[in-house]
């Protein structure tokens, strides 16, 4: 237990890999590494507490939601001895802000209020003697993370220092050095489950992989479907794009720079505007057969529906929709679903007998799974499978209404419901990406990924929710011959990348730490 005169005594509990950590940070602008679930809360905590008490100033902890930001509110407040709080965020009003900016010890606050704020002359970043950035890996681009970091670097005050904090700054050598770069840090410090003086002190996360395959009728759909994004795609070949990639091989980030590519070109408008319908068809081909190989008949369907649903179709929609074999397609789909006796997708049979082994398994201990969804029309249809089987399921998605039958969760909402998830009132929590960063989730005996995801930062996140006070499960539903056995691929290759790439970086910023700025040239 850590005692400290700015800490309540018996609150925090440090192991030595986070007291070795928070000594780092107290001396150089850091950038912590740490897998989910192995305290990088408890880091921020006892380097904001010294910095505190070492002179005057102010501790500013920057996280990219709302409800993150009260979780870390909360926490400093049980944490911290008078620690005079103040909490910025979209639903406090400016003149709220700027009193209580000058009073507070601690001020947590959403970054892209900050930047308004700053930019408003409400206040300066000259009193912050620490700056925290939770979930660090979003400071690339022209997110709010970097101008903020900029600006401190101009107006810090004598021993202000930065304190970044993510589980995976990203698989690349550009990805990371550019979130290294924009927030002006000298040392990386990177430590994995398996590293000596942390595996000692951490649960193992067993991790599985169980494939199902389409019936035969949903593959005459998914060949309907490869038809009509190959004949596009030749479309935009012929016209001279896309021909650095095999068309099996495209992906929606290939298709996204695409448009891009389409209006870098020289030329008139006027011979950008073919090219531009065929990218948007193909686009939406590549949206339809993801739902479909990897989420189910039912996503494609409620897929095609929302875009025959918009309140203005555009060329490219209409055309997608006419499409010949996208029409058979949709057909098709509607016939199995009125017909067929076998699931929406067969990971949803899958998925109820690993709930139901999980939970017999335990006999009489109570269990908590928690499985991942992409998206929200996924979430309702698992959640309605689930139900059906007789269990009690929560449903926890982000705050966007996009209709009637898909409301969305107010932040009041959603924390009632993972106080229930903790309290052990339902079995089963099944959510969106909204439950991948930073959200005080308890430690939960199986995390479900209902589909690969190639973003090994937020599979890292997804895991980290297991393995924290015992041995963590991990299950990956898998669809054989779909997109998500590349997917799953290509995050494991990622996955592996960056962690060569941080161990590399954080070796060399320990040899190369520099005083006056950061280490990457």
């Amino acid at each position: 237990m850590i005692v400290h005169p700015y800490l309540r005594d018996g609150e925090i509990r440090a192991l030595p890999f986070q007291v070795d950590l928070s000594r780092i940070a107290l001396d150089h602008d850091t950038l912590v590494v740490l897998p989910t679930g192995l305290g990088k809360t408890v880091i921020a905590g006892l380097v904001a507490a010294e910095s505190l008490r070492q002179g005057p100033g102010k501790v500013l902890f920057l996280a990219p939601t709302r409800p993150l930001v009260q979780q870390h509110a909360d926490t400093f407040g049980r944490w911290f001895r008078d620690l005079r709080r103040a909490r910025f965020t979209g639903t406090v009003h400016h003149p709220v802000r700027e009193g209580a900016w000058e009073g507070a010890d601690a001020v947590f606050a959403t970054p892209e209020i900050v930047v308004n704020d700053l930019a408003a002359g409400r206040y300066d970043l000259k009193s912050v003697r620490l700056l925290v950035v939770d979930e660090a890996h979003r400071a690339v681009g022209k997110y709010a993370y970097v101008p903020i970091a900029e600006r401190y670097w101009t107006e810090r005050p004598r021993g202000g220092h930065v304190l970044a904090l993510t589980a995976s700054p990203g698989g690349n050598d550009e990805r990371v050095e550019e979130v290294v770069r924009n927030l002006h840090l000298e040392r990386i410090e990177a430590r994995t489950r398996d590293d000596p003086g942390v595996k000692e002190y951490v649960q193992p996360v067993e991790v599985a992989f169980r494939a199902v395959r389409l019936p035969r009728p949903v593959v005459a759909i998914q060949t309907l479907l490869l038809k009509a994004g190959w004949e596009e795609a030749r479309k935009l070949q012929k016209m001279g794009y896309l021909r650095k990639k095999p068309i099996a091989y495209l992906s929606v980030k290939d298709l996204v720079a695409l448009r891009a590519e389409i209006f870098a070109r020289p030329g008139p408008m006027t011979r950008k505007f073919g090219p531009l319908f065929h990218q948007l068809i193909l686009l939406h081909i590549h949206h339809a057969q993801d739902r479909l190989e990897t989420q189910g008949v039912a996503p494609f369907l409620q897929y095609l529906e929302r875009v025959a649903g918009k309140p203005k179709l555009a060329r490219g929609d209409a055309a997608f929709l006419k499409l010949e074999p996208v029409a058979e397609a949709r057909a098709a789909a509607q016939r199995f679903l009125q017909r067929s006796r076998e699931p929406s997708h067969p990971k949803l049979d899958l998925l109820a007998d690993i709930v139901r082994e999980t939970i017999q398994g335990a006999g009489s201990k109570p269990v908590r799974i928690l499985v991942f969804a992409q998206y929200r029309d996924t979430v309702q249809g698992i959640h309605d499978r689930l139900t059906q089987e007789g269990w009690t399921v929560g449903r926890f998605v982000g705050q966007a209404t996009r209709d009637a039958d898909d409301p969305g969760m107010t932040q009041k909402e959603q924390a009632h419901v993972l106080e229930g998830f903790r309290a052990g009132m339902f079995p089963v929590l099944v959510a969106t990406s909204v439950a991948e960063e930073g959200l005080d989730i308890p430690d939960v005996d199986l995390v479900v990924f209902f589909e690969a995801i190639p973003s090994e930062i937020r599979t890292i996140q997804r895991r980290g929710r297991t393995g924290r006070s015992s041995v963590g499960r991990v299950i990956v539903l898998l669809t054989q011959g779909t997109r998500d056995v590349g997917y799953q691929r290509a995050e494991a290759r990622r996955e592996r990348a960056m962690r060569q790439i941080v161990g590399q970086m954080s070796r060399r910023s320990r040899s190369r730490t520099k005083p006056d700025g950061p280490v990457l040239d």
